[in-house]
């Protein structure tokens, strides 16, 4: 084999030198807020060449989907050069095998690189990574840095969290860790930084994005991603506003169980995905969320006893319309299977997606939420979105199918399910305020 240099026939451009300096003094955690074509995913790509001829290991280029990954990265060609970014990185003769189907490469030396998805983390296969890239961080699942930090901590591997901001959600608040640890590496780079652009040009792309989402949307827009805001919501995100309100309005806090209160869960069922519950009270006009549970994998029994497992006295568990069908297998339907675990459920009628979701946005104005027992939801509620139709310019009607969906959905049965009751004079609940 000849002689390879790494990074191969690449250099880093003068604004991406500190994160590379870092990277090769040895640092293993970093967070690059980095404006739109600033270059992330070629940084990480050379490195993790770079790193795979240093140390023999697996390593993962995650996206939030792993339908995104084969565009986004496996596909990805240089407008400069023509050439995949993958083969600019990965040159032929360091290749032992290259798998197309499961966009996987495996280096000569024995190390392995391979994109995948951060909405199946939990079921990857193979040895765990050593190196790991977080694109689109922002976006991605959040549990998955949770499932993956242990295994790094342990193997002495390194993560890197390249992305713009979506909002004040977990990309800030990993955003604000690194910069309040000594051994991580944080950087914001703003468009105007880095000579990317001209002022001409983002001149340009900021009248173009007004002019093709309107005023609000589009300076919103270009101040996300190339201005590296946080404080802007996510575009098309349905429960913007409310989200937004009840957190102005302090009513996500520390929000304590009544046990003289009976509790109403909601359920989005995972058959082949991810099963979410709400668990509710109804405090006078007040709903309160005092609890969440979610995950995959599992049957209806797992979920059932986690449930009886609360402390927690029941009045009723709503489920959405496809718990009725009867299953292959059992010939029974997961609303038989629960009642005869001994929960008392009631089926949420199928309806217009649409009406569910403006049912929901006339529930949050009266909801509380515990912040630490329903951060997942909430956060899942926070991004809930649908996507911009590029060819037809505007938001598509129905939501963006990820991680948050099922949190969002469970919310939305909550919402079409809540019965009219009389307001009961009850002791106003302790509610301690999360700084």
């Amino acid at each position: 084999m000849p002689t390879i240099n790494l990074p191969y026939n690449w250099q880093p451009r003068p604004y991406q030198r500190k994160l590379w300096n870092y990277l090769e003094g040895g640092g293993k955690r970093a967070v690059a807020v980095w404006h739109r074509r600033a270059g992330k995913d070629d940084v990480c790509l050379h490195w993790a060449a770079t790193a795979a001829f240093d140390r023999v290991g697996s390593y993962w280029h995650m996206l939030p989907e792993a339908t995104q990954a084969r565009k986004a990265i496996w596909d990805a060609v240089n407008p400069h050069t023509g050439r995949r970014r993958i083969d600019e990185a990965f040159p032929g003769p360091l290749r032992d095998v290259t798998r197309e189907v499961d966009m996987f490469i495996r280096f000569k030396n024995g190390s392995t690189w391979q994109v995948v998805g951060s909405d199946n983390f939990n079921s990857l296969v193979g040895s765990p990574p050593i190196g790991l890239v977080f694109s689109e961080y922002a976006l991605a699942n959040p549990e998955a840095w949770d499932y993956l930090r242990p295994i790094l901590a342990e193997n002495g591997g390194w993560s890197l969290f390249i992305y713009t901001p979506r909002g004040r959600n977990h990309g800030k608040v990993l955003y604000d860790v690194a910069e309040s640890e000594p051994a991580w590496f944080a950087e914001r780079l703003r468009a105007a930084e880095t000579g990317v652009f001209t002022p001409e040009s983002l001149d340009e792309e900021r009248r173009q994005l007004v002019s093709q989402y309107g005023e609000d949307v589009g300076l919103a827009k270009f101040r996300q991603e190339y201005e590296c805001s946080f404080e802007g919501a996510i575009l098309g995100a349905y429960y913007a506003r409310e989200m937004a309100a009840a957190e102005l309005d302090k009513r996500i806090a520390s929000v304590p169980w009544e046990p003289s209160i009976p509790v109403i869960t909601a359920w989005d069922l995972g058959i082949d995905d991810e099963t979410s519950i709400w668990f509710a009270q109804l405090v006078g006009k007040e709903v309160h969320l005092i609890d969440h549970i979610h995950g995959s994998g599992h049957g209806m029994p797992h979920y059932a006893n986690l449930v009886k497992q609360k402390p927690y006295a029941y009045s009723e568990h709503l489920l959405p319309h496809d718990a009725e069908p009867r299953e292959r297998g059992s010939g029974k339907s997961i609303d038989e299977v629960l009642r005869s675990l001994e929960l008392k459920t009631r089926i949420i009628p199928r309806m217009d997606v649409m009406d569910g979701i403006n049912a929901a946005r006339n529930l949050l104005p009266k909801c509380w939420f515990d912040a630490k027992k329903c951060a997942y939801g909430i956060e899942s509620l926070q991004q809930y979105r649908t996507e911009y139709d590029d060819d037809k310019k505007t938001f598509k009607t129905t939501p963006y199918h990820d991680w948050t969906s099922h949190a969002a959905d469970a919310f939305r049965y909550l919402a079409l399910g809540l019965k009219p009751l009389q307001p009961k004079p009850v002791k106003k609940p302790n509610v301690k305020w999360v700084v």
